[in-house]
């Protein structure tokens, strides 16, 4: 099978994706930053964003790292080109670049899951919602049965659906959305926008349980108000 035949199923594979209806996620509630301030969010919310701000960060310089150091291109990072993976239902895929992210950005994003036990995900994706690389709790070798491959591999999919397709979108400072998983779980999704070279590339993604906003309560130091 030549490279070429392998770029043009990649890129039809992509257009069907994107063509394709994605499953709806429901929706129930958002908070985007520069409508909503970081001082009217919940304490969760608060130590979620602080977590997700310096988890974009360092994603940000682990991709520019691998272009600085000529273990992939600019070019390659920003394309639309996703390699099927055979006999995978959800559709999985591989990029030029992927390995990278199983070399790099898994260790990343157990760090910052270990901050909290309420988080569910920490990933990084693309603007086109391509997860490279997700948890070791969801990379766990494929089985075959799909309702347990469903749950414990759901890495190197393209999550296109509402929810997944506006926070790797989105240019917001950061974005909080309340929707419903695929697995059926009611969970809150916090994104912040990734940068490679000053561009928009994609964003982090973390997914935790929310808890009632009632029962919290914010402090905010008077030297914090102002940023």
């Amino acid at each position: 099978m030549t490279l070429s035949f392998l770029r043009h199923g990649s890129l039809v594979a992509l257009a069907l994706a994107f063509l394709a209806p994605a499953p709806a996620s429901a929706q129930l509630q958002s908070k985007v930053g520069g409508q909503s301030s970081v001082e009217s969010l919940t304490a969760q919310e608060q130590e979620m964003l602080a977590a997700a701000r310096d988890f974009a960060k360092r994603c940000g310089d682990m991709l520019e790292k691998w272009i600085a150091a000529k273990e992939t291109t600019q070019e390659k990072l920003f394309s639309s080109l996703y390699y099927p993976i055979p006999k995978t239902d959800p559709p999985k895929y591989t990029t030029d670049w992927d390995r990278l992210a199983d070399r790099d950005i898994q260790a990343i994003e157990e760090g910052v899951l270990a901050k909290s036990p309420v988080m569910i995900y920490a990933v990084l994706v693309d603007k086109y919602g391509y997860l490279p690389t997700h948890n070791v709790r969801y990379s766990q070798p494929l089985t075959g049965n799909p309702a347990v491959d469903l749950v414990n591999n759901r890495t190197k999919r393209i999550f296109n659906d509402r929810t997944g397709i506006l926070a790797a979108r989105s240019k917001a400072s950061f974005l909080i959305q309340r929707y419903q998983r695929d697995t059926g779980e009611t969970m809150a999704d916090l994104s912040v926008p990734v940068m490679v070279g000053g561009t928009h590339w994609g964003a982090v993604r973390l997914g935790y349980r929310a808890l009632d906003a009632a029962s919290q309560s914010v402090t905010i130091p008077a030297a914090g108000r102002s940023r």
